[in-house]
Order: C-alpha cells, then structure tokens, then sequence
C-alpha cells in the first residue's frame, strides 16, 4: 500500500487548530520548499528525467485566471512526477514580448511628454530594462502564492545573454541554410505600433464599414468595381477580370482611365477572380493588398505606395497628408461629384483585421522584410505529428495542426521596434551584406551599419525548450532535460507558439522534437461560459479569489474544470464549494488523529479487518489505480472529481461514521481501524497534493511525522481487492440511505431517535448493528414495541415504532393533498401532449418543457404513493 511507515520517522501528531486559515499556512510552506530546494533539477541524477517548459508569461503583466488554470495543471503534473521518483524539472521564465512592452514603455515616457525617440535607441532600451527590472518580478511572486513548484534557480528571460546566443546561433544557421531571406513582400502593418505583424497577431472582427461600386473609365470602355477602401484607388495599377468572363474579353488588355487621377490603367485577366462575385471585376492596388500583390506579380504590374507608416496618404494630389478613413470620405465625395459612385451601402458589416496589442486596424503594406522559409520546417513539423513522435492530446486537435502547418506561409520574423533582439546583418557601403553569428566579429569602419529592425518575439520563445537548457552548448542540461517530456498549454497558441517551437526544435536538435506529447487546454470563461474580459466586466484576478478563499481551493476548481481541449467555465460559488473540501479534509484528518489514526507499523493482516476496513483499503486501491489512469491521460476534471468523492463520500462520510462506534469502543478493533484510517488518508493526502498542495502539506505531515509530502512516495496499487467486502459494505449503504429518506419523507428530524427492530441475522449486516443505530438514530426497542413500519432493503428488515412520534392521520393527509395535485399536473400535461393541435403549433422548446412536467409528475406520484404505503394505518 504505502511504505511511509519504514520510510518517515514516526513522531507524535501535532495538535491542528479547530479551523484551517490558508492565509497563515501558505506563504511559509511555500518558502519553506524552496529553501529546501525540493523544486531544483539536477542534471547529474540518475532518475529518470519529466521535463516541462513554463509557457512564458509576458513580462508587461500579471498572472490571470487563465495563467493560474495553466500552472495548476502543470504543477499537478510535474509534483506527481517528482513524488513518483522522477528527477523533475518545471523550467521557469518570462518572455521580452517585443511589442507590448514597448508601448507600456512608450505611455510611460508619454506621461513625462517625451517619445523613445528623444530618448534615442539606446537610451530607450536602458529604460526598457529599467522597467522590466521593476515590474518583472510581480509575475514570479503570484507564482508563488499559486504554489507553482519551478526550478526558481534556472530562471531565464528570452533577453538574457544566453537566449541572445541561441537567438544570434539559430538565425546565422538559418541564413546559411538559406531558410532566411529578405525580400519586399506585403505586410500586416500596424499604423499604431508602427511595425510589421504577422499573420498569427491580427486579430479579426465583424465591423460596421461602407462598400462603394464606382465606375472606372469612359463610354464603352466603363468598368464597375467595389471596394470598402476607397482610399486605395490612388493605388490601383490595374482592374482584373476573369480570362473567361465574356462581358469583359473586349476590355482585356486596354488601358482605361483612373478617377481623380492622371493615369491610365490596364485590364487584365486574372483567374483569381470570381465571376460570380459582384461585378466580376476587382481594382488591383499591389502595394496595399495581398492578394493584389500576387495579381501584380504575375502580370508585372507597377507597386505605388500611397501611404506612409502612419497610415496617411502620400500621393500627390488634394488627399496628400489626410489620414487614409478622413481620405477615404473625402475620395468617395470627389467621386461622387464626378458621378462616379454607382452604389453604396451602409453600414457594410465585413472582417476586418486588428492589431492583438492595440487593436488598431491592420493596413496591408508592401514593405521590405526579413522572412523564414517555413517549407521544409514545416513539413518536418507535420512529420513529426503523422510518424508518432510527438502525440497530440486530445487527438481530434490535431487536424488543426495539420490545417495550419501544411499551409503556412513564409513567417516575416522583422519588427519595426527598438526592444528585442536586433537582426545579426551588417550592411556595407557598397552593398555588402554580412551576417553576424555569436562567435564573429561585426563588421567595422566607415559606412557600416547593423539592420535597425528586431526579431519578433515568437522567433525567441520559439527556442524557449532547449535554449533555456544552454543551447547551442552542449551542456548537461540539455542532454538530460531535452526534449521536454510534455507541453501543456492552451489551444489558442497552438499556432503561435507550438508550431515555431516544433520547427526551430527539430531544426535545431537535429530532428529531435521539443516535447514527446502535446497537452492542449481550453480558455478559462466565466460561469455562463462568456470569454472573461475586462471590457464584459467578468474578468477576475485570482489573487482576490486566493485571498479570499486560499490557493488550494482557486487551484482545485480549475483543476475539476479542466476537460481536454475544452473551455472551462468557472464562478465564485465554485471555488467556496472547493474551500468548503479543503475545510472537509481539515476537520476530518482532525478527527482521525483524535481517534487514534496512525501510520506506525505494517497494515494488520486481512484476517485482523473489518468488513469495513477491508472495505475502505480496497477502494483506495482501486482509486490509485484509477487516478493514475486519468493522469496519464490529461483528464484533470475526472480525477479530481475522483478524489472529490473518494475523500467526502467514501472516507469521511462512511468509513469514518460507520467506523466511530469502534473507536468509541476501544480494544485492539479501535486499534486495527485507527490504523487503517491512518493509512487511507496517508494516501488520500498524498493523491490531493499535487492539486492542493498546500492544505495536504499541513495535514500528512502533521499525521504521519515526515519531512514533507512534496518529496513522499507516491502511492502504488498493492494489488489488494475485495469484492465481497465491497458488496456487503454497498448493501449496508443502501439499508442506510433508504431509511435515511424514509425518516425525512416522514418528516423525521434528524437528531430524533426511533425505537427499531433490526432483522439482520443471516445477513452479513449483523456486525454492523451498532453502527448501523448510531447512524440512523435508532433505539432499541422496548417492551411495548409496535412495528407500524417495516422497510425491507438489501436483505434486511428494518421495522420502525412511529406511535408516538409523527401524527399519521395528518401526515395521511398532507401526501393525499399532495398526491392529488401531482395527478392534476399529469392530467393536465397528459390532455396538452395528446393534443395534435397543440403539438402541430407549439414549439419544440414549449413540448419539452411540457414532457419534463409529465415526468416530473409521474416521479412525484410513484413517491408520494410510496410514502403512503410506508405509514401504519391511521
């Protein structure tokens, strides 16, 4: 069962306060594990190694319900691990995160009137780093109320001077390879930020627009075309038109003239185009459009930018300096007045992209960049999946994998930022262009200079599961801590940051994957399921939640939430239903050390127990068995409602009341449960502790005397059953509960004792008639003893003497006045479904409501009639 009785020396149990207060308990323990250096790694350890990577939070913030929902779930792994004789490495750290820090930066500076750009790029870095030694250490101090058992002594920062290696080592290798480029390509841009994006970053959304049909050219060689960016029309290079669309062959290859402007542009034909859609002919701006740019290239169209970073106009004429929505107005005015607007429509809901950071509206922009040639690396990422090597959980996810890697194009990986890690390219004055690994010397003298722009933060991250082991040196680390046993994380990012991080691993580690298994999660919602946002007035901060009802209770209802790859929604009444567990834990281990449970010594033997000691050890087994299944499997939600019920219903409110009319007994039974008690919850505790560390912490060390349960041996499943003593204890329960439910059916209080004749001879249940009273409140009988009740339940007979205590005659009519309502609302719902006008007109809602009353009744019927029969005659 558990070897903590050889293993731990035994000491007198502590006496425990009569009520648990999370706040006193919490921070000491914490620290006291870290100082003890329970969470460090040791790569020279013979043990087998459990490596997970924290997915690293951004350093412009604090942890929310969603960080907090992740880290339990990784937490609870990697303790469980560490408890199973793993050498266990939970590797901590925080991302750079390019844009956003930046702009908090930038509106700090704000406030003193100031831009970076007063500060210079060096200066403004320095400050950057001055924040983030100010602000970065909020985040690891909300891990630690959480209880997040990482390696705090290998803390890494995806800026630090080893990260900055592997990042210079990793690009250099790529661009040798030939997987890194330059090239002008169109671009998400972002006129607030003032920097590329990629794909991955924008963030689209229904919004209220306008789309214009306006007519290009004259007479017979007119043209209709739509657009919901007007603005854009200063751009246009051409107007495309489907080879095979007939209204246009004799427009195919003329020039026709551009509105408000001085230009004539051709028609071309396109088969990108769709006939069906609109007019069938599109206006094609290459420089502000991605899929105008494909047009342009094919057809070797001019590419005129009309717009600067800010998003205002550049081209000559009356709109030059006007911001693109005041010139979008303007344009379709002066369009208008040349009565060129055919049609318009407004408000025009389409999809319309957004910064993730800022939220302003991404405008496509034709710029040069550096990209990656994600080809090969994403075929090797897509390989890795479809051979087994890497395991997607749950497995239905993975063809969103499939659907993003097989189809990603080239990654622009430049930002036009001053914060993150400089592209490594010297750029000479005769057009010399050099890049510069870690171990080079930079380029120097007269007309040298380094590329201005920065790596965007996913390229770094993506290195995040072997740079923060040492690479590229080979280091003991890295040999024994890669690849990651498993990634745990959100399905949000799956695109993100698994994929990048699956590419640059198997790139890098020669085709060794980062992690053997990807675990993905859902979003944390609140409890009608609605996304949390501050902007919904839903978002909560877990610290308010961990003050007020202590981290173990936030930490196990996200935990009982937590279903593979699905959302979870949780509220407040949730997490008081958990505080209300860990308080039940705390009164019951309470209980147990005042009635003598101890973990001295070996179990008794089989023929020493109980029934219902032979009872408890085998669904304990069968319980360790079970919530190791789960754990396997990623199922948090199952195996925490498995110890919930285990821990309340089994241990605490049947092996712990039927076994008190033993204790109170004393002699060597009180002895053998006492140890049988002590040894369930030595391994209960040590089940719940990888979720509620903390209260599990207090309780197992206080009962069995042992350094620490964080270091305990995980529970194994001896292997013991038994299926008699299983069945004879169900049966009793259910002799219990039904004359539980038949004493408050009669309307019984519940302290109120019956006198009762039990007839429970050849049945196993005679051993347990003293328990069997004490639960029920059942005296024994007397001489004028007078059955008026007889329940017969399981193979037992249990007769009741209710003279005396409830009024029948009354009782008789209460349930005749109930029953007769009951039968009314069958008739009535019975006479509206057996009506085929009704149900022809009704809605299918208004019907199912109408079957649940028809059942509800029947239910109500067969209970009240059973109620009746019960009572004695009047």
């Amino acid at each position: 069962m558990t070897e903590n009785a050889q293993q731990q020396p035994s000491a007198p149990p502590t006496e425990l306060p009569t009520q648990y207060a999370p706040a006193d308990v919490e921070g000491p323990l914490y620290e006291r594990w870290v100082e003890r250096g329970y969470f460090e790694a040791d790569a020279k350890s013979d043990k087998p190694p459990y490596t997970v990577v924290i997915p690293p939070p951004n350093v412009t913030g604090s942890l929310h319900l969603g960080h907090a929902f992740e880290h339990t779930l990784i937490d609870a792994l990697t303790r469980r691990k560490r408890m199973q004789g793993f050498e266990t490495l939970w590797q901590p750290g925080m991302d750079h995160a390019g844009i956003a820090t930046q702009n908090v930066v930038e509106r700090e500076l704000g406030k003193e009137g100031k831009s970076r750009h007063d500060l210079g790029r060096e200066a403004f870095v320095e400050r950057v780093w001055q924040w983030k030694g100010e602000s970065g250490g909020q985040i690891s101090g909300q891990m630690r109320r959480l209880g997040d058992g990482v390696a705090w002594s290998r803390e890494r920062f995806t800026m630090d001077e080893g990260l900055s290696q592997a990042v210079q080592t990793i690009f250099k290798r790529l661009y040798d390879d030939e997987l890194i480029y330059r090239a002008e390509r169109i671009i998400n841009w972002c006129p607030r930020c003032l920097t590329a994006i990629s794909d991955i970053e924008v963030e689209y959304q229904d919004d209220d627009g306008e789309l214009v049909s306006m007519k290009y050219g004259e007479g017979d060689d007119t043209i209709v075309v739509a657009t919901t960016r007007a603005e854009t029309m200063l751009g246009d290079t051409a107007v495309a038109v489907h080879p095979d669309d007939e209204r246009y062959q004799h427009l195919v290859g003329k020039e026709i003239r551009l509105p408000l402007t001085n230009r004539s542009i051709p028609v071309v034909a396109d088969t990108h185009v769709d006939p069906e859609f609109g007019t069938g002919a599109v206006k094609v701006t290459p420089a502000h459009d991605p899929n105008d740019f494909e047009i342009g290239q094919r057809h070797n169209l001019p590419s005129l930018t009309i717009m600067d970073e800010h998003a205002v106009i550049t081209a000559h004429g009356p709109f030059q300096g006007l911001d693109r929505l005041e010139a979008r107005s303007a344009i379709v005015a002066a369009l208008r007045a040349e009565g060129r607007i055919v049609a318009e429509k407004r408000p025009y809901v389409h999809s319309v992209g957004h910064c993730s950071r800022c939220k302003t509206t991404i405008e496509p922009r034709l710029s040069m960049q550096w990209w990656v040639k994600v080809g090969p690396l994403a075929k090797a990422a897509g390989d890795a999946v479809r051979d087994g090597r890497v395991k997607i959980h749950p497995q239905e996810m993975e063809k969103r994998y499939f659907d993003w890697v097989d189809n990603l194009h080239d990654w622009c990986i430049s930002r036009q930022l001053w914060w993150g890690h400089r592209i490594p390219v010297w750029y000479g004055p005769n057009g010399e262009v050099v890049c510069v690994g870690p171990d080079d010397e930079a380029p120097t003298g007269e007309g040298w200079h380094q590329d201005t722009d920065v790596l965007d933060t996913w390229f770094s991250s993506g290195l995040w599961p072997f740079s923060t082991l040492g690479w590229p040196e080979q280091t003991e680390s890295l040999a024994k801590f890669y690849p990651n046993s498993v990634l745990v994380t959100g399905y949000d990012i799956l695109f993100f940051w698994v994929a990048r991080m699956m590419m640059f691993g198997l790139y890098a580690m020669d085709g060794t994957p980062p992690f053997h298994t990807i675990a993905l999660h859902g979003m944390v919602r609140d409890q009608f399921g609605k996304k949390m946002s501050k902007s919904f007035g839903n978002a909560v901060n877990p610290l308010d939640w961990m003050d007020k009802y202590g981290s173990d209770a936030l930490r196990f209802t996200l935990a009982r939430g937590a279903n593979p790859g699905v959302d979870v929604p949780i509220g407040e009444d949730w997490v008081q239903g958990s505080r209300n567990f860990a308080n039940k834990i705390w009164n019951a281990t309470r209980f147990a050390l005042m009635n003598g449970a101890t973990v001295d010594g070996p179990l008794p033997d089989a023929g020493k127990l109980s029934a219902t000691d032979r009872w408890i050890l085998s669904r304990l087994n069968s319980v360790v068995a079970e919530v190791d299944a789960l754990y396997e499997d990623f199922q948090f939600a199952k195996l925490s409602d498995t110890l919930f019920h285990f821990a309340w219903d089994e241990v605490f409110d049947w092996y712990v009341e039927l076994s008190k009319t033993t204790f109170m007994a004393g002699g060597e039974p009180a002895k053998v449960s006492g140890r049988v008690l002590g040894e369930v919850l030595d391994v209960t505790l040590k089940l719940l502790h990888p979720i509620v560390p903390f209260v599990t912490e207090t309780l197992w060390t206080t009962l069995t005397g042992g350094e620490s349960v964080v270091v305990a041996q995980w529970p194994k499943d001896s292997g013991f059953r038994d299926a008699a003593a299983e069945k004879e204890i169900e049966s009793l329960q259910s002799v219990i509960t039904e004359v539980r439910r038949f004493r408050a059916d009669q309307g019984l209080q519940p302290g109120q004792r019956v006198p009762a004749r039990l007839t429970l001879d050849g049945t196993p249940f005679a051993a347990h008639e003293a328990a069997v009273r004490q639960l029920l409140r059942l005296q024994p009988e007397g001489e004028d003893f007078s059955a008026t009740a007889t329940l017969p339940v399981a193979g037992a007979t249990v007769a009741l003497d209710l003279s005396g205590t409830i009024d029948v005659a009354a009782e008789r009519k209460r349930l005749a006045k109930d029953l007769a309502a009951a039968e009314k609302e069958k008739a009535q719902a019975g006479a509206k479904l057996g009506n085929e006008a009704f149900l022809a007109k009704a809605p299918d809602n208004v019907v199912d409501k109408i079957r649940t009353r028809l059942a509800k009744a029947d239910e109500d019927i067969a209970r009240i009639q059973s109620q009746l029969d019960r009572l004695p005659q009047a």
